[in-house]
């Protein structure tokens, strides 16, 4: 007699579904590595797709209030919200005030909120997220060019925890925000304040009274900055502070450099371009002293000397991007130690940009091939000593992933960030 099978098949029949419960079902979602794997996941039924759905952490949106309101309800588990605009495009009426709101209301957990470009949004705005988003760690509102420091104060005073903030372009900021930082975000890791022409000494001072923890500062073009405020800055967090942009700051002189030299020994990026004050004793005080220097860019720094570049190419041993471009005085001696049995001399160096530095030739490039093997961009432009003719001639061997710039325009992207 020939037994039923109804029951195997009833088994059979039995979905994934009904055997694992959503906690389990989440923690197989939780094994998942990459956001194309969790994507995958979510196409196989309707219940994995709501399960990923209020699993996800980061999303990058454009979307009205009504939009915002349906995405709170569903993801609601979101630490992290991108909602920036375009910079060269305008999506009319882009993120409002009042998306704002439902934001604030709608994604209390949020950690990191990015409305970079977003020109509609005013001091409303950034009032309630002060008093939604008391979790927020991170925010970047660069080029949102209608914030004042009342509105990005209210954050400040009610985001506590905040870590990152990036006020770029926005030039209505003073020295009251950082005023503010400094009272109530000692946590403060990371400040972009590029193109905020209002900031002084004054208000860096204060900054560093209450945060001393800053790792990443950008003053790029704040151009009221000047000694006092950098040097008070570089000291408070002189055991954090690993990236320093001070490009176009001409108020800088000698002191601020020196200050950074001696104190801040774990600097990995310093941006002083457009220092045209600095000596050639402070630029080769930082190579005595900043040996965890990754990135430096000098451009237009008229005083950078052949001793002082040899000081920093001899004794950076982790400098990896150099930029001396228009460093006028420079000349092929400043490379002649490279590679001459002095251990690690600029060995790591793969990027090299020297344009408009009238003095230096084929020699002084053959020598940094020498001692530079891992090269991966060169820029020589407007040198008019080194040609491709020229390094031809002279039969160098560019490392095969090296690209060389010779003719290239003079407003492409820069390499350096």
């Amino acid at each position: 007699m020939t037994e039923d099978p109804e029951p195997e098949q009833q088994q059979q029949q039995i979905t994934i579904n009904e055997r694992l419960r959503d906690d389990e079902l989440r923690a197989v979602l939780s094994k998942l590595e990459t956001d194309k794997d969790k994507e995958v996941f979510g196409l196989v039924c309707k219940k994995w797709l709501y399960l990923q759905s209020t699993e996800r952490k980061k999303l990058c949106a454009r979307a009205g209030p009504h939009m915002l309101k349906k995405m709170a309800a569903r993801f609601t588990r979101l630490k992290d919200l991108d909602l920036s605009q375009s910079a060269s495009r305008s999506f009319y009426p882009g993120v409002t005030d009042s998306d704002l709101s439902v934001i604030a209301s709608g994604f209390t957990g949020l950690c990191v909120l990015k409305l970079r470009d977003c020109k509609g949004i005013t001091d409303a705005g950034m009032a309630a997220i002060g008093s939604g988003l008391s979790s927020l760690q991170s925010l970047d509102v660069s080029y949102c060019r209608k914030l004042t420091d009342k509105g990005l104060s209210a954050v400040t005073e009610g985001c506590h925890d905040l870590k990152r903030l990036h006020v770029a372009g926005c030039r209505f900021v003073t020295n009251k925000l950082l005023e503010s930082l400094s009272k109530n975000c000692h946590n403060l890791e990371e400040l972009g304040l590029q193109g905020c022409i209002n900031i002084t000494d004054t208000g860096l001072t204060a900054l560093a009274n209450g945060c001393k923890h800053i790792k990443h500062l950008d003053v790029n073009k704040c151009t009221n900055v000047g000694d006092l405020g950098i040097s008070t800055a570089a000291e408070a967090c002189s055991t954090s502070l690993k990236t320093l942009k001070l490009l176009d700051c001409y108020k800088l002189g000698d002191k601020s450099i020196f200050t950074v030299a001696d104190l801040c020994k774990n600097l990995e990026t310093l941006i002083i371009g457009g220092c045209r004050d600095l000596s050639s004793d402070s630029i080769k005080s930082l190579g005595a002293s900043t040996r965890s220097l990754r990135i430096l860019r000098m451009d237009w720094c008229l005083n950078v000397s052949d001793a002082s570049l040899s000081c920093i190419l001899s004794q950076c041993t982790s400098l990896e991007v150099l930029d001396i471009g228009c460093c006028e005085e420079v000349t092929d001696a400043a490379f002649a130690g490279l590679g001459n049995g002095n251990e690690g001399s600029g060995l790591g160096l793969k990027v090299l940009k020297i344009s408009n530095c009238q003095k230096i030739t084929v020699l002084g490039i053959s020598m940094v091939l020498k001692a530079c093997r891992s090269l991966e961009y060169l820029d020589v432009r407007s040198c008019p000593l080194v040609t491709k003719a020229g390094c031809d001639e002279a039969g160098l061997r560019f490392p095969e992933s090296c690209k060389v710039n010779y003719t290239g325009s003079l407003v492409e992207p820069d390499v350096l960030t």
